[in-house]
């Protein structure tokens, strides 16, 4: 039961469902996803740390940064199955688009620079 409530309260923010959309494509600072989010630091990381204790996203860190991606194959299957259904759900959303579209211009700047900007 209880990981089923950590799951579906990460998913009941549209903000961690947007970072789950931009992790889709791979892993990223957690500056990029400031970066496209338009949030503050802090309130991105306690995003990501609710997403990370649903065991829907993992990280490492980098130095002072860490880098988040979505959980791989070794995530249990109701949490690889309630990442497939978030992408199917949001298939062809328009806000979706407009975020990969940021997210498309956030990886074209330096992520050092972002990183001194947001850290």
């Amino acid at each position: 039961m209880r990981e089923f409530l950590q799951i579906t309260k990460a998913l009941s923010d549209e903000t961690r469902v947007r970072a789950l959309v931009l992790l889709g494509g791979g892993e990223l600072c957690v500056c990029q996803i400031i970066d496209v989010l338009g949030l503050a630091p802090s309130t991105v990381s306690k995003h990501m740390a609710i997403l990370t204790q649903a065991r829907l996203v993992d990280f490492r860190k980098d130095g002072r940064w860490r880098l988040y991606r979505l959980a791989g194959d070794e995530a249990p299957a109701r949490v690889q199955n309630t990442l497939a259904w978030v992408y199917a759900s949001l298939a062809g959303s328009a806000a979706v688009r407009d975020d990969l579209r940021r997210l498309k211009q956030s990886l074209k700047k330096d992520v050092k620079s972002l990183c001194e900007r947001y850290g």
